[in-house]
């Protein structure tokens, strides 16, 4: 129950202002409303509350929906956090500009009970994709016309959430979803049946995914047994299982609360009840005696070994405590057969690791390996005699990495069989990682900062890919791992700058003519410059005629500038190390001039301006490297890093557009640019369709140009004709002659933004 806060007039004129909105039943509510808003709400979160109801005046379906998202967001923001603010308004306003949008009232009536049985905003997220992806796959588009009908059963499906979340995980609502778009999509009347639960086999897909143990329904008693038996109240906060198909998530924990699955299923004897008291028991135990290490010491492997040596010790720690956790512990935790792993075939390093997990929890373990022996007993002596530490574990796994390692470790082909241990975290709280981060927030520095050499340790961000054999996208496919560039010398870069000295000069006359120069009056100011005569007089007749006058009486003015946010996205793959035709540098080298000279013609212009880096090694590596963050400067560190620039891998181009998307959205411009610097078609050495990569791409375009992003493609293949029209359509050059890239690239860039 939130305590009620009585504002002032003045309080409330000032957020009913900022509230852009002018039906009049507004005002009865917007007290009462307000009023919870600020008992729950931080005052950035409020902002965001108010801006989210102004958009959703903005779609044009009359006042229900406004009063909807005013009485019941504030606690939703509240109990999920107030990024939900934004994601529901923005969410709204996604679904006005389809033909659905008589199916937002019942979204947004539906939504405070739907993110009360979801439990976090990253299951609110996905809830919303979720519903976002079935309205558009039932849209249908009519033959002939440009024009479409909106899905026959949106709106049955959002009536139908609460109930269907009272008995079914995200996940299992998501099966549930996709089975009658796989089935009904043709068959509208049928549709409605399935996604009303009217007919036969919608009701029984419904009970085949009711299975395990909802989160939701045992919040209370598993916070009752944090509070009891670990003298903790941490916030749970669950996840969803069902849309990370390229790695399974695990549980974990960071400052915002512990992370866990929203369904547990039965397993080994161990009901899903006792999985969830496993699971918070563990990470407990490490929130209680575990300390950080300094990840950069580490290499992958000895990093893993750490994290199975430190596991153990805090299970042995919690089950001296807790005696009956051993029971459950033990069912979960797999015993690989010592024979099961062939170490000339496969590599064996998850097996031998599961193997002394569970000789270090189970004295009579029955294996006969040397080492798995060894290095038991020691763990077994450290226990003995106190409580150990997180840097003794530390050291006893680097000792049976190095005495055990094989060749065949780095094998791709990895034995899995029996090395998931079912109530252990992910251990990122373990690792610190102590290297140089970028100038804005784009690392979300706490969870992501990533080590350039051992980034595949690091949770990625993953990225849809589209099928066009299926039209349909492949979730989260793609893993992209970002990094701040290594730096070089900077003055290799003020070199070149000195080459090009003469096109410079050229260049700056251009320059000149695009600056801003007219000036553009403002109006209707309470400060300003100079009178406004028109409206000091109308304020003036309507002071003496008994009116409140408007106090806006001056004016200003302001240079009617540019307003561009401009991303430059560079394609470093190996390629780029091939001679230019008709030059003795290569294609890398004559980028570099290009885009040193750009940048230094978009600092004088003033835009804001990024650089990035891409290339890819399989789906499962997309590199993705920061040049010039939009904030930083024209300075000697982006000059080094620009200078130390180098090519290799492939070029999956769709999941870099999409991620240098997502930086751009966040600015506030006019206009937004996103330049693509390539010199071939996108491909990888795991796609062996030509096709697949090339529409993915074009796909990625289609969704920036949907979002407002401008997407430019500048072309140095001679061959790109071929294909780069499907992908950009007519926003492309292909620069034949790539000698004269450092001329053409500056130009280009001005003729876009003139």
């Amino acid at each position: 129950m939130s305590m009620q806060i009585c504002l002032s007039k003045e309080s409330l004129a000032y957020y009913r202002e900022q509230l852009q909105c002018n039906f009049e039943q507004v005002d009865k509510v917007f007290p009462d409303c307000m009023e919870e808003a600020v008992s729950l709400l931080s005052e950035q979160g409020i902002n965001d509350y108010l801006e989210g109801a102004s958009l959703v005046t903005m779609i044009g379906r009359g006042f229900d929906p406004i009063l909807t998202y005013l009485e019941d967001m504030p606690q939703v923001g509240h109990d999920l956090g107030e990024e939900t603010l934004s994601m529901v308004s923005q969410a709204v306003w996604k679904i006005s500009r389809t033909p659905n949008g008589k199916s937002i009232p019942i979204f947004l009536q539906t939504i405070a009970s739907v993110a009360r049985r979801l439990g976090s905003k990253e299951s609110l997220k996905k809830y919303i994709e979720l519903v976002m992806d079935m309205m558009e796959q039932t849209t249908k588009s009519i033959h002939g016309f440009h024009s479409t009908i909106p899905s026959p059963s949106a709106i049955d499906m959002l009536e139908q959430m609460p109930q269907l979340l009272q008995l079914l995980s995200l996940g299992g609502v998501k099966k549930w979803i996709e089975y009658g778009i796989h089935n009904y999509n043709h068959h509208p009347e049928r549709q409605k049946d399935y996604f009303s639960l009217q007919s036969a086999d919608s009701r029984a897909v419904l009970q085949r995914e009711r299975n395990g143990t909802l989160f939701v329904d045992n919040e209370r008693r598993l916070d009752l047994y944090m509070q009891s038996l670990w003298s903790e109240r941490p916030q749970l906060v669950p996840y969803s299982e069902a849309f990370d198909e390229l790695r399974k998530p695990q549980p974990y924990y960071d400052p915002q609360g512990l992370r866990i699955p929203d369904v547990f299923s039965d397993k080994n004897g161990v009901s899903g009840l006792n999985r969830y008291r496993a699971v918070l028991a563990h990470m407990s135990a490490h929130r209680q005696w575990s300390s950080r290490l300094i990840a950069d010491n580490y290499s992958p492997f000895q990093r893993v070994a750490a994290e199975h040596f430190e596991d153990c010790r805090v299970d042995t720690l919690a089950m001296r405590k807790y005696p009956g956790l051993r029971k459950i512990f033990m069912a979960l935790h797999p015993k690989p057969d010592e024979n099961a792993c062939e170490p000339n075939e496969e590599s064996c390093i998850l097996h031998r690791l599961a193997m002394i997990s569970y000789a270090m929890l189970e004295p009579n373990h029955g294996y006969q390996n040397q080492f798995v022996v060894e290095y038991s007993d020691k763990f077994r002596a450290i226990m003995e005699d106190g409580e150990g530490s997180t840097n003794e574990m530390a050291s006893l796994g680097l000792s049976f990495i190095a005495r055990t390692r094989l060749q065949t470790d780095q094998s791709p082909k990895i034995h899995f069989k029996d090395t998931e241990v079912h109530y252990r975290d992910d251990n990122r709280f373990m690792w610190q990682f102590i290297e140089e981060g970028d100038e804005e927030e784009m690392f979300d520095q706490k969870e992501r900062k990533v080590d350039e050499e051992q980034n595949k340790g690091l949770p990625p961000r993953h990225y849809p890919e589209w099928d066009y054999t299926s039209q349909t996208y492949r979730p989260d496919w793609v893993s992209l791992y970002e990094s701040l560039h290594p730096s070089g010398n900077p003055a290799d870069i003020d070199r070149l700058l000195a080459k090009h000295g003469g096109l410079a000069k050229r260049l700056k006359k251009m320059l000149d003519q695009l600056k801003p120069q007219q000036l553009v009056r403002q109006r209707y100011q309470e400060e300003g410059s100079e009178l406004d005569l028109d409206v000091a007089i109308r304020s003036l007749i309507d002071f003496k005629g008994g009116a409140t006058p408007d106090p806006r009486i001056n004016m200003s003015h302001k240079t009617d500038g540019r307003n561009f946010a401009v991303m430059l996205l560079l394609d470093l793959s190996a390629s780029l190390n091939e001679k230019a035709a008709g030059s003795n540098q290569t294609i890398l080298e004559l980028s570099q001039e290009a885009v040193a000279l750009t940048s230094w013609a978009v600092e004088k212009l003033g835009d804001e301006f990024a650089i990035a880096g891409f290339s890819s090694n399989t789906r499962h590596e997309v590199r993705y490297q920061h040049i010039k963050g939009f904030n930083e400067k024209w300075n000697d560190e982006v000059k080094g890093r620009m200078a130390a620039m180098e090519a290799g891998y492939s070029t999956r181009m769709g999941a870099a557009l999409r991620h240098a998307a997502h930086y751009l959205e966040a600015r506030q411009a006019d206009k937004k640019l996103l330049l693509v610097l390539t010199d071939g078609e996108p491909a990888d050495i795991d796609v062996h369709d030509e096709q697949l990569l090339i529409q993915d791409t074009r796909k990625a375009v289609q969704e920036l140009d949907q979002d407002g992003i401008f997407t430019y493609c500048i072309n140095l293949d001679p061959k790109a004709d071929e294909y780069v029209k499907d992908i950009f359509g007519n926003q492309y050059t292909v620069v034949d002659k790539v000698e004269r890239l450092p001329e053409k690239l500056p130009q280009l860039f001005m003729a876009l933004t003139k």
